[in-house]
């Protein structure tokens, strides 16, 4: 079992200024490597799955994927992994304790007795994220390059969209993207209003648990700016058939980190929350 870490190291003659980010799903891998000095993307790389994968095959995919790019023989001044899953759930921060963790998520996800347990705060929300991170992810990590952050895709999600778009006096419906994956993040003047991620097969699937998140905040599919980015084109049949239901709805292309140098085209090929954990 491994225990959540940080990699605080601050002598500055042990740096080599690259921080690594690292996607985890069942469904695919993605990575990004930063210089911390320019500002610049170094290289990355994303793998889709021809199928969702149980996570012992997801390990050697990414032992695979570093021995390609040779990650394992080099060295980060930070490395963070993300793990993306619909194992989670967020609790009001007036209510957590950390002793806790298996009674919040036992009410919507299958928790057992041998799973590792994890949380991460939700900067400026007093909210917390709770879930079942991917502990031999964790571990083979930890054994290549020691001490690292991880943390769960939703709570990348919340942040970087309320940091970036939170000030709007309406409501608007962010949906992220992946395969087979759908993260609903709904905000309003720096608030959130609503997070959940559905896992689809099918493009109807899709546009029923969009709907369905717009039904239960009471928002008019005729009014409520809907704006999906990731894996997604104007062409998709998704949008398509979403288009046929929500008139306000569009394409969006999120900024880049402002403390990274990107052309447009670089940054859409890098996964959201790989980009903005570097």
């Amino acid at each position: 079992m491994i225990e959540k870490r940080k990699n605080n190291s601050s002598d500055i003659a042990d740096k080599n200024f690259q921080k690594l980010s690292i996607q985890v799903s069942l469904n695919g891998l993605s990575f990004c490597v930063a210089d911390t000095v320019s500002h610049k993307i170094r290289y990355s790389d994303m793998i889709l799955f021809p199928e969702e994968l149980n996570i012992i095959a997801v390990q050697s995919q990414l032992e695979q994927l570093f021995k390609k790019h040779e990650l394992h023989q080099k060295q980060f001044d930070e490395v963070t992994v993300i793990h993306r899953n619909t194992l989670f759930c967020l609790v009001p921060k007036a209510l957590f304790d950390s002793n806790s963790l298996s009674e919040y998520l036992k009410f919507n996800t299958r928790v057992f007795q041998t799973d590792t347990l994890a949380y991460d705060e939700v900067e400026n929300q007093d909210m917390i994220t709770v879930y079942v991170p991917y502990a031999n992810i964790n571990n083979y990590v930890y054994d290549i390059f020691g001490e690292f952050t991880f943390l769960h895709n939703g709570t990348i999600i919340i942040q970087s969209l309320l940091n970036g778009y939170g000030n709007t006096k309406e409501a608007i419906c962010y949906a992220h993207v992946s395969k087979k994956q759908l993260d609903i993040c709904v905000i309003a003047q720096k608030r959130l209003l609503l997070y959940n991620s559905f896992l689809y097969e099918t493009k109807e699937d899709f546009a029923y648990y969009l709907l369905f998140v717009l039904e239960q905040l009471e928002l008019d599919s005729d009014r409520v700016p809907v704006k999906l980015f990731g894996a997604i084109e104007e062409d998709d049949a998704i949008y398509d058939l979403c288009q046929n239901y929500i008139k306000n709805i569009l394409i969006f292309t999120p900024s880049s980190p402002q403390h990274l140098q990107l052309g447009d085209p670089e940054a859409e090929r890098i996964d959201f929350t790989v980009l903005n954990t570097l």
